[in-house]
């Protein structure tokens, strides 16, 4: 019951501090703001999170978790490719239940001055990382194979098309209409369509 009080409070104080990003600017919201307006003292704040930025990092953090989660998930006899559209369709229905926080996010990643990260989309070292989960899915420690890298390369640049239309605020795509748009994008690329001949990835 503790645990549950306590991801609850976590989880309020995320959307609070969201709210307050949106409304005055990441780089002009202090700790101190979040707390007041999440009626939670400054140690309890950093029992929830190292930092500012830590916090506003936590959408990449539930990303990355959800795409291990569906990796591991995966049938044993699955392919890679198989494997890599499963996680994908699997982190769309993640973007458009929290649609509103990743948009915020990337707004705040590319117009604050005092950051200097980019976000999961963008980053080489994410790709890497997700392409040796989907090569080493049920064990092991191979490096994946340039095929299995061209793949996840594909995918994310998928994922990233879609998610500027999907957070999009000015057009508000229904979920039902955004989750087909994802499946139309995916298709477009004949790598995240169509496995190709069994056995090869």
């Amino acid at each position: 019951m503790r645990e549950r009080k306590r991801a609850d409070n976590r989880a309020a104080t995320i959307e609070i501090a969201f709210r307050l990003f949106g409304e005055h600017g990441y780089d002009d919201v202090t700790v101190a703001a979040i707390c007041e307006a999440a009626d939670i003292g400054r140690r309890t704040f950093f029992r929830y999170f190292a930092s500012k930025e830590e916090l506003l990092n936590v959408p990449l953090e539930e990303m990355t978790a959800r795409l291990d989660e569906s990796l591991a998930a995966t049938p044993a006899g699955s392919t890679e490719h198989d494997a890599v559209r499963a996680a994908m369709l699997d982190l769309a229905d993640y973007a458009l239940a929290h649609r509103r926080q990743l948009g915020l996010y990337r707004r705040i990643i590319t117009s604050s001055a005092g950051l200097r990260f980019d976000a999961f989309w963008h980053l080489p070292q994410q790709e890497q990382r997700f392409a040796r989960q989907v090569r080493n899915r049920h064990g092991g420690q191979e490096e994946p194979a340039l095929r299995t890298r061209l793949l996840v390369a594909r995918a994310v640049a998928a994922f990233r098309v879609w998610l500027d239309e999907a957070v999009d605020a000015t057009r508000d795509l229904p979920a039902e209409q955004a989750r087909a748009l994802f499946h139309e994008v995916l298709d477009a690329d004949p790598w995240l369509a169509d496995p190709g001949p069994r056995g090869q990835v």
